[in-house]
């Protein structure tokens, strides 16, 4: 007679711990992103916000945000909003800054929005590809730093974009040949005037050694098409020389009979 309460029972607590582990879930501390660029180019102009949401879960109550970016012309702006509203907005000008934060304000999200320009390549690499950093955030408390988000992205000029391409299609058109010493060797001449600044002799370069490549890919299309060629006249003389012996077999036997 009692199992049926306590049944219901059991479910009502698995519900509750259930919800409770949910709430949980939704409300731990988390940061997103919009507009982080994969690729841009020097001098251009870059707008990033990011989204702290519950910043004081599973976190101590008063900490310190710390950014930095190797962005130009920076402009920094900290939101603290509760459910959606503005609670207070701080301002930097600068590549890095700190701002303190406190659960007392009742804060739930902090939304900090990133405005500069991407900064100039100081040393040019075919690979690793040259990146510089969007930004970087830091949860700091006391002697504790906690790097939470770091984004960064390619930049490029027109002429080290043009020769990356170059130097990309030189590399497709010899793994398209299935390799090729002469061409390659090409393509590795090119990735080093490629890393010394050098793009005009670089795309040059690349353009010879994609041209080589394909070359390389119509002579053994070539070779082969003459040998599939070759190779069905032997087989029609094969063909054509059982046939004649078979004919000649056929006449021979016809004359014996007679």
């Amino acid at each position: 007679m009692n199992s049926i309460p306590c049944s219901r029972s059991t479910v009502a607590l698995l519900c509750l711990v259930g919800l409770v582990a949910f709430a949980g879930t939704a409300s731990a501390f988390s940061v997103s992103a919009e507009n982080v660029p994969a690729e841009s180019a020097v001098g251009s102009e870059v707008s990033v916000t990011y989204t702290i949401d519950a910043p004081f879960t599973d976190v101590p109550n008063e900490w310190t945000l710390a950014g930095e970016t190797e962005l130009e012309n920076v402009g920094w702006t900290v939101t603290v909003l509760r459910a959606g509203n503005q609670i207070s907005q701080e301002s930097y000008g600068a590549q890095s800054f700190e701002q303190d934060l406190d659960i007392d304000n009742n804060g739930d999200q902090v939304r900090v929005t990133l405005e500069g320009t991407v900064p100039a390549v100081e040393n040019y690499t075919y690979e690793p590809q040259e990146n510089y950093t969007v930004a970087t955030l830091t949860r700091v408390s006391g002697s504790n730093e906690n790097e939470f988000r770091t984004d960064s992205a390619h930049h490029y000029t027109e002429d080290s974009q043009q020769a990356r391409q170059a130097i990309d299609a030189a590399g497709t058109a010899i793994d398209g040949a299935g390799g090729n010493s002469e061409a390659e060797n090409l393509r590795q001449n090119a990735i080093s005037a490629y890393d010394n600044g050098n793009f005009e002799n670089a795309i040059d370069l690349a353009n010879q050694a994609q041209n080589s490549a394909q070359q390389a890919q119509q002579s053994a299309q070539t070779t082969q098409t003459l040998l599939y060629a070759a190779g069905a006249v032997v087989l029609l003389l094969l063909l054509g020389g059982g046939g004649f012996y078979l004919y000649s077999q056929s006449q021979e036997d016809d004359y014996s009979k007679l």
